[in-house]
Formats: C-alpha cells, sequence, structure tokens
C-alpha cells in the first residue's frame, strides 16, 4: 500500500526489552524490533514512526497527535492494556484503524493480563509470537481496509 504511515507505540518498560525477563520477553531490545519492522515497513512500502513511553499521558498524548498524520498504528501498551481506560478512549477516539500486539500470549499469563481494555476498539490482536508479533501486526494492518474505523 504504498505512501501509507504506520505509528508503531511502545507502551511502559518495553524500553527495557533485551535486559528484563528474558524468558518471558526474549532478548531483543526495543531498537532491534523497530529495526525488525523498519525492514518488514520497507517490503510493504509502508513508513513507520516509533514512539515510546512509560507515561499514560505520554501515551495519549501521542495517539492523539496521530489524527491527520497516520493511517494505521500498531501498539503494545504493555501493563496499560489491562487497565487504561485513558488508552481506549484515545484510540476510540482517533478513529484511526489499530492492531494490538504484545510479546507474550497474555492468555498464559497471570489472569489479570487475560483482560484487555483496548481489544474492543482495536481491528484485531496478535500476541504470543515474541517480537515477531509486531510485524505480525504490521502486515495484518495492512491487509486490513485501511479507512477511519468505527466501532
Amino acid at each position: 500500500m504504498p505512501g501509507k504511515r504506520v505509528a508503531v507505540i511502545h507502551g511502559p518498560n518495553l524500553n527495557l526489552l533485551g535486559r528484563r525477563e528474558i524468558g518471558i520477553y526474549g532478548g531483543k531490545t526495543m531498537e532491534q524490533i523497530n529495526e525488525e519492522v523498519r525492514r518488514e515497513a520497507e517490503k510493504l512500502n509502508v513508513e513507520v514512526e516509533f514512539f515510546q513511553s512509560n507515561s499514560e499521558g505520554g501515551l495519549v498524548d501521542y495517539i492523539h497527535s496521530c489524527l491527520g498524520r497516520v493511517d494505521g498504528i500498531v501498539i503494545n501498551a504493555g501493563a496499560y492494556t489491562h487497565y487504561s481506560v485513558a488508552l481506549r478512549d484515545a484510540i476510540s477516539g482517533v478513529k484511526i484503524p489499530t492492531v494490538e500486539v504484545h510479546i507474550s500470549n497474555i492468555y498464559k499469563r497471570e489472569p489479570f493480563r487475560h483482560v484487555s481494555f483496548i481489544a474492543p476498539v482495536c481491528v484485531g490482536q496478535v500476541c504470543g509470537f515474541g517480537s515477531h508479533s509486531y510485524v505480525l501486526g504490521l502486515r495484518a494492518l495492512m491487509e486490513e481496509r485501511i479507512e477511519p474505523w468505527l466501532p
């Protein structure tokens, strides 16, 4: 899809990838994951931009800034996935097609991680494929008809 632009958003603690809980999240750093996504985006003729914040407000502000600038969002909201109404409302409010991704399989982890507040306002969810979840999320987003999405 030529001319498409996608924002890849990393939530809290993902800046520590490659150093924290390697048994769960693998040994790749956020920068290495970004490079994998960048290579896939080139194959798909898609521009990507990357953002990471440990702050819920920073993530909400960035999602708002995507309005009118990007055609899709791939987001790993980290722990905010499981309780942030603010992120859910931001994703819903901008009406940009969004794919939720997770490195680990959240359904094989603690019960509180089985709940995603953002899933109902995303076009889909990819989890459990390690860092490849981001690439799969980008591919899925590009195969989805990218138009403003209305829940």
